[in-house]
């Protein structure tokens, strides 16, 4: 059984959001189960509260380091928890081309607090598009897809894939491991 592990990283006013998706990711277990694979949801309520020799959000840290795929949602706010788990993330990323990280933000519901705009520019900076969402379900059929295409790949990112295409008498062999490259015998 190959386990994807997922951390889930928000506030908690979007606490029926994470609900909803941890709901769909069982789902999900259960309709992936012939194929052999589980997706180990992380969100910090399932996190232990005991006290620990650094600081809780420490704890919280390691899970994200450890994690195969970072889910950051975001609404009116981006806590000071939830930029640095970000943070982790993409550091991990930087360091190891993992976890995967996927930022979604929800059409806020009040006045964004300013912490929101400074967190867009952040990404903007370092050039990624994030994406929006308008309830639970346009959450999770976005992120579905992106299983899809991951599982797809194998849950790989920096694997060489190779793919052959036959056209007539020549085979055109086409390697992905960041640069496209054709041979064609």
């Amino acid at each position: 059984m190959k386990t994807i592990k997922i951390f889930l990283a928000s506030s908690n006013e979007l606490k029926h959001d994470r609900e909803q998706f941890e709901i769909e990711i069982n789902r999900k277990n259960k309709a992936w189960a012939k194929k052999e694979i589980f997706l180990h949801l992380e969100i910090w309520e399932d996190l232990s509260s005991r006290i620990s020799c650094t600081r809780s959000q420490d704890e919280y840290n390691k899970k994200i380091k450890d994690a195969d795929l970072f889910v950051l949602l975001a609404c009116n706010k981006v806590g000071m928890y939830t930029a640095e788990e970000f943070d982790t993330a993409f550091g991990a990323f930087k360091t190891t081309k993992k976890p995967f990280i996927f930022t979604w933000f929800k059409d806020p519901t009040t006045t964004p607090d300013p912490s929101l705009q400074v967190f867009k520019n952040k990404l903007a900076a370092l050039g990624h598009f994030y994406a929006t969402y308008t309830d639970s379900n346009d959450l999770w059929n976005q992120f579905n897809k992106e299983l899809e295409r991951l599982e797809d790949a194998d849950f790989k990112k920096n694997d060489i894939v190779t793919r052959t295409i036959n056209q007539g008498k020549k085979s055109v062999y086409i390697e992905n491991g960041g640069n496209i490259t054709l041979t064609v015998q």
